[in-house]
């Protein structure tokens, strides 16, 4: 690839490819749709960092409430990431079958599944917000003051689960650029909102740990409110027509029945998630702000991957659409690739560079102490775990949710939590023990998901 048809190229990626992507060169392929989702995921995780680092400066209980407030919100994300496997998966088979019109109504029928669903997290969030933090072992301020932060957070959740499904639409169909400029205004407005309403500024009062959670729905919300500006005006390869507004029975059961290997892969890992955090929070709140602070920074380096790993999930769906099932493996082997090569760098700057990277977040030394730890240990497993990216979502894209979810299943629940509980707690290596056994569990889910993968039996799923 020669500079000038890279420039070319990737003025296309940035403002959006009318390509076929089930045509044209696989790398070039790749190149079109990873680099808007790469840039998407980016500024997500920019945006993460930032919100701790602005939280940090309210202490330990605050980024705690953060902490707990999460392992909450992993759930929502559980079920808006599963409808999103589910939703790109057949968003990309029609594109690929050349069926547009067919692609618009399953997109707009997957977001009436989403404003239903969001309606249990809402009344949770607002009426038992104190009662979900003590289950999770809050401490008393957490009880007191950072309760709003998680009313806001839940409370607003149809913010979160349309953001995810409605970028999921785009991807699927091959616009990653739209997804990207998405996120960047809804995230630049989120960075630029989070000072202000934490600190306060002219006549806005200061809200504390609550303008975190205000800043995020006003920035995410306007978010959406472009999402479906651009779904109505039409993207290059998909357009919302108000016929498709009726609700069709047929076509929600179709996505429900493929999201539910979706949504129960994601539950199983947020679940396993919040008893990772519950054994945490034995060890005090600068360990759980220490393990907030640590997934911020590892969600920062991981979401270039996750940018190519959905890419994998477009290029397996339109792949198989077209009928061309050894394109649709060949382009996981050539993303596995490249994503283990980066992936193998940042364990490089983990080793490293752990403690000055934690410090830039809190200066508790026991936090950063904890923290630096953490990501020592946990990126041990990253050689492996880029190629458990890119194979779980070539299942997700060919619509075989069922497989990752029983592969979570065994790893996360019978094999992690059981672990992290003997080796931190009954062996007493405290949260050391936990890190151990996340970073073993990792690197075993990413050998078997991708021996799984070559089996290639994703390859008949039919959606």
């Amino acid at each position: 690839m020669t500079s000038v048809s890279l420039w070319e190229d990737l003025k296309k990626a940035l403002s959006g490819s009318e390509e076929d992507y089930t045509e044209i060169s696989l790398r070039k392929a790749i190149f079109l749709l990873s680099v808007p989702m790469i840039l998407e995921l980016v500024l997500e995780s920019v945006f993460a960092v930032v919100d701790i680092y602005f939280v940090g400066s309210l202490g330990a209980s605050a980024v705690a409430t953060v902490g707990l407030t999460e392992t909450y919100l992993f759930l929502l994300y559980a079920i808006a990431m599963g409808l999103s496997f589910s939703v790109t998966a057949i968003v990309a088979r029609r594109i690929g079958e050349k069926e547009k019109d067919l692609a618009g109504i399953a997109a707009i029928q997957s977001i009436w599944i989403a404003i239903l669903s969001s309606i249990p997290f809402s009344i949770a969030g607002i009426y038992f917000s104190k009662e979900l933090l003590l289950l999770m072992g809050a401490d008393e301020w957490i009880l007191n003051e950072g309760y709003h932060y998680m009313q806001w957070m839940l409370g607003g959740n149809l913010i979160v689960i349309l953001l995810f499904l409605i970028n999921a639409v785009f991807r699927g169909a091959g616009d990653a650029a739209i997804s990207m400029r998405v996120l960047w205004l809804a995230n630049g407005l989120n960075i630029l909102l989070d000072p202000i309403f934490i600190f306060g500024w002219g006549p806005i009062p200061a809200f504390g740990i609550t303008g975190a959670a205000i800043a995020t729905n006003i920035g995410r919300g306007i978010g959406v409110l472009f999402q479906f500006w651009l779904l109505f005006r039409g993207g290059k390869h998909i357009k919302i027509l108000k016929s498709h507004l009726t609700i069709e029975w047929e076509t929600i059961h179709g996505i429900l029945k493929t999201s539910l290997g979706g949504i129960g892969q994601m539950i199983v890992g947020m679940t396993s998630w919040i008893f990772i955090m519950r054994i945490l929070s034995e060890f005090g709140s600068q360990t759980i702000a220490a393990a907030t602070i640590a997934l911020r920074t590892m969600m920062f380096t991981l979401m270039p991957s996750w940018g190519m790993s959905n890419a994998v999930a477009t290029l397996v769906g339109q792949n198989l659409g077209a009928g061309k099932p050894d394109r649709a493996e060949q382009s996981v082997w050539v993303t596995g690739f490249c994503n283990m090569c980066y992936l193998v760098l940042v364990s490089l700057v983990y080793f490293f560079l752990s403690e000055r990277i934690i410090g830039i977040f809190t200066s508790d030394p026991k936090v950063i102490i904890i923290g630096s730890e953490w990501l020592r240990i946990v990126s041990y497993s990253y050689f492996v775990y880029a190629w458990w990216m890119a194979a779980s979502q070539a299942f997700n894209g060919a619509g075989d949710t069922m497989t990752p979810t029983k592969i979570n299943v065994i790893f996360f629940w019978i094999i992690q939590i059981p672990l992290a509980f003997t080796l931190g707690k009954y062996f007493e290596f405290g949260y050391s023990g936990v890190f151990w056994a996340m970073m073993l569990t990792e690197t075993s889910v990413g050998i078997y998901t991708l021996w799984l993968f070559t089996k290639g039996k994703w390859k008949d799923t039919k959606v």
